[in-house]
């Protein structure tokens, strides 16, 4: 068996010093860590839930419900109204959790959503098998992604009213990231009860295997409260327009389709998955900086 196609299927030849290679392996390391990553947090969630339902005594570990940052932001109201208590299914710990989110994101935006959610991977999942079948996505019209978008700031809305006026978490029983990563459906399916939560979920799901991370880009609603956080982020990837030929390489592999190659700092709902930098085949025309929005960047033209 010869080594060298080998080498240059997984990327690994690295005596091919072209820039397509380079550009090629910067691609797969990159997401590949990003898919490591992914998965660890994955099973570090769904042990959670097997430790849940396995555990002798109930209460004695964390719910799923426990380790979840948008829990914080749905008992919040009542934590601070209420000197320090929670609403059910929430703790303290989702408290922490959010704090930790806001000061990350404040860092380096939306990359919870690219790195971090397990939801997010498993659209990311799902648009991997809809390639390999050669089944082509769903793109929907610019005017009408644009509009759907605010869906997330509908859906947020809706939950914060219903749970500070009920003073319960009615959104975590159709919540498709708690009804899939909750693992209820295997422990204790019960469609008589449950049917809206696996409803909701499965057509999630089937959505974003034809709408790349449909979820994330039209009803998530922390995926909401990200993007405005993000304006105020540290870290930004930022395009170079001397350097920028606006061949739009960079905007194709984009998984909630911005329009990287045309922006000159891309777009808060980005989710800082690298791949229009790793794609972009001119060097320095899109990178990460530590240059918030809101900081004046020289260009390397006007520096000339």
């Amino acid at each position: 068996m010869k080594m060298q196609p080998v080498l240059k299927r997984y990327s690994l030849d690295f005596k091919d010093r072209t820039p397509a290679a380079d550009r090629r392996r910067r691609m797969v390391w990159s997401q590949r860590s990003r898919h490591i990553v992914q998965l660890a947090f994955a099973l570090f969630i769904i042990g959670g839930s097997v430790a849940h339902y396995m555990a002798a005594e109930d209460g004695s570990t964390a719910s799923i419900d426990a380790l979840c940052p948008f829990g914080g932001i749905e008992t919040l109201w009542t934590f601070l109204s209420s000197q320090g208590a929670t609403i059910p299914k929430t703790h303290l710990s989702n408290i922490i959790l959010l704090i930790g989110l806001v000061a990350g994101t404040l860092i380096a935006g939306g990359a919870f959503c690219g790195w971090v959610c397990p939801f997010g991977a498993v659209q990311d999942l799902l648009n991997g098998i809809r390639r390999r079948l050669h089944i082509k996505p769903v793109e929907l019209p610019t005017r009408l992604d644009a509009i759907l978008r605010y869906g997330r700031f509908i859906t947020l809305a809706v939950i914060l009213y219903q749970t500070i006026s009920s003073v319960k978490l009615l959104f975590a029983e159709v919540d498709p990231y708690r009804t899939l990563f909750g693992l209820g459906w295997l422990f204790e399916f019960n469609p008589a009860t449950s049917w809206r939560a696996y409803l909701v979920a499965v057509s999630v799901l089937v959505a974003s295997f034809f709408v790349e991370r449909a979820w994330c880009r039209y009803l998530c609603p922390l995926g909401g409260i990200i993007s405005v956080l993000s304006n105020f982020s540290l870290l930004r990837i930022r395009r170079e327009e001397s350097s920028c030929k606006s061949c739009a390489i960079c905007t194709r592999p984009c998984p909630v389709k911005l329009n990287v190659h045309d922006a000159k700092i891309v777009s808060s709902n980005c989710i800082g998955c690298l791949q229009c930098v790793d794609s972009c085949p001119r060097h320095g025309a899109l990178e990460v900086k530590l240059a918030p929005a809101w900081l004046p960047i020289k260009s390397h033209a006007s520096e000339n």
